[in-house]
């Protein structure tokens, strides 16, 4: 099996962390796998805030807490990265006005999903979260209206080796069409 196959296939969410920081390196190097992301026009709208300490305690407390999905775990790791999207990029504003596909959050999800494989490479776990108060969580990491926050994700090393789970087959999750 190719080390890529082997990475996807070990990556899970985790959402029980280890209280060890993690190394700003480590951080940096998953950004950096970003910078080779794909986006719509190469426009590459997006920015990381890496939250750590009292912020991070913060925009658990006020932006993740709730009573259908409190999200509880986050509290315990070390960071949460925002991910955020420039919403007035031509490219994602002609996108979902003639297209009806917010190009932005496509985005989002190639540049989430680079920063997590080269996480996962590096042995830290991750969890991505779509469950939030944006508005909360732009206030208080000062993020401009302008933008929005698609995502939040955890990091850390994670607190137990991550079991594996049933997959479905590919056969199950792909038809090819062919004309003749």
């Amino acid at each position: 099996m190719s080390a890529f196959m082997d990475l996807v296939q070990k990556r899970r969410s985790i959402r029980d962390y280890r209280p060890d920081p993690v190394p700003r390196e480590m951080i940096e190097s998953c950004v950096e796998a970003v910078r080779f992301a794909p986006s719509a026009s190469d426009t590459r709208g997006w920015r990381f805030f890496v939250v750590e300490g009292d912020v991070k305690d913060r925009l658990v407390k006020e932006a993740m807490g709730g009573v259908v999905v409190p999200n509880r775990f986050a509290a315990g790791a070390p960071v949460i990265v925002a991910l955020a999207m420039k919403l007035n990029v031509v490219t994602h504003r002609l996108g979902a006005g003639i297209k009806r596909i917010d190009y932005h959050l496509l985005d989002a999800g190639i540049a989430g999903e680079h920063f997590i494989l080269r996480a996962a490479e590096l042995g830290l776990g991750t969890c991505w979260i779509g469950w939030f108060d944006k508005k909360k969580a732009k206030r208080i990491l000062d993020i401009p209206s302008d933008w929005d926050v698609p995502a939040l994700i955890t990091v850390g090393f994670p607190a137990e080796e991550p079991k594996s789970k049933d997959r479905p087959l590919a056969s199950e999750i792909c038809t090819f069409r062919n004309g003749k």
